[in-house]
């Protein structure tokens, strides 16, 4: 396992992380399960462990943490806050409220007194920047947190984030998390150049497009993939024709489509470590085979030709962040 600096914190961190969205009700219920998938990803060197609070409302939380007893020194452990927790309008959101609360229940569940690193999982266009950055401050000084990071911010947001920081003399956001993958590349443009200029590192998610990259999404073909009938993307016209010029060029370099897919997203320079999510044994298993797979200079300038440097491929991907500009008509109509 070659271990890359996480931005300039000086951590090391494995090129694959080991997300954990789908330990627990949403996905796998099995904790046992889970627990045995855990232990394995340690076994074969991945050293960096996500979650989130959010995920099956704490579970997956939960399963870490049961599955980290005796291991947690040997883990870089990174959690998120920032989604809506319950139906109460103050558990979610970026606020000192709501982030003194939120890391309390985090480090319980996880059963640690120590987050290495502690993420906002979306921006908070409602709180002011400078308050979050100051509760997330008195963590790291108290010693519960080690590490602050943002999650799908835009480039715009990163620069005023880190500009507050300074000015203010706070912590600022050492790591961001966007998605990446082939079909998704439009961090490439902004927000991958903007992280290396404040050395910042940058832990991407869903290198597989959601399951695209998998081999189990074709043109024209049935699919038993259950998050396909709930994201509109997975039937978009361009973005099936990328996989399917996708496909021959995994064949040619000998790769299975998700090795392909997984080296893609460790090749870039300025990426940390590529998020898996796998949930089941099978799955872990076929990604962990292609921890060593290296692409060519020639199978990259492939890809580039089938998606251009800084694109993303089809429609919004609906995960992706959208700022109050284009959410709230309000911020965009002139009154009558």
């Amino acid at each position: 396992m070659h271990y890359r600096t996480l931005g300039r914190t000086g951590i090391r961190v494995s090129p694959y992380a080991l997300g954990t969205m789908m330990f627990g009700a949403l996905g796998n219920p099995d904790h046992d399960d889970a627990i045995r998938m855990i232990h394995k990803a340690l076994d074969a060197g991945i050293n960096l462990v996500d979650t989130a609070d959010v995920y099956s409302r704490g579970e997956s939380e939960e399963i870490v943490g049961k599955a980290l007893k005796g291991r947690r020194e040997q883990v870089v452990l990174a959690t998120k806050l920032g989604l809506p927790m319950s139906d109460d309008p103050n558990h979610r959101g970026a606020s000192r409220r709501w982030i003194t609360t939120a890391v309390e229940d985090s480090l319980r569940r996880l059963q640690t007194d120590h987050i290495d690193l502690y993420q906002i999982h979306r921006p908070d266009p409602d709180t002011d920047v400078e308050e979050t950055l100051s509760a997330l401050t008195d963590l790291v000084r108290s010693g519960k947190v080690r590490v602050v990071g943002s999650s799908a911010m835009p480039a715009s947001d990163i620069v005023e984030a880190q500009w507050t920081a300074e000015r203010r003399g706070l912590e600022r956001f050492r790591t961001e998390q966007p998605t990446y993958s082939i079909l998704n590349r439009g961090i490439e443009s902004e927000v991958l150049p903007v992280a290396r200029r404040y050395g910042m590192g940058t832990l991407v998610w869903s290198p597989l497009a959601k399951g695209m990259l998998t081999g189990r999404i074709r043109k024209g073909r049935a699919t038993d993939l259950r998050r396909a009938t709930r994201f509109r993307s997975f039937a978009d016209e361009r973005r099936l024709d990328a996989v399917e010029r996708l496909v021959p060029l995994a064949e040619e370099a000998g790769l299975p489509l998700t090795h392909l897919a997984m080296a893609f997203a460790t090749a870039h320079p300025d990426v940390s470590s590529a998020i898996i999510g796998p949930r089941t044994m099978e799955q872990l298993d076929d990604l962990l085979a292609g921890l060593d797979v290296v692409l060519s200079p020639e199978i990259l300038d492939r890809l580039d030709e089938i998606v251009p440097p800084g694109t993303d491929v089809g429609d919004r991907d609906e995960s992706a962040y959208l700022p109050p500009a284009l959410v709230r008509p309000g911020l965009r109509r002139r009154a009558a």
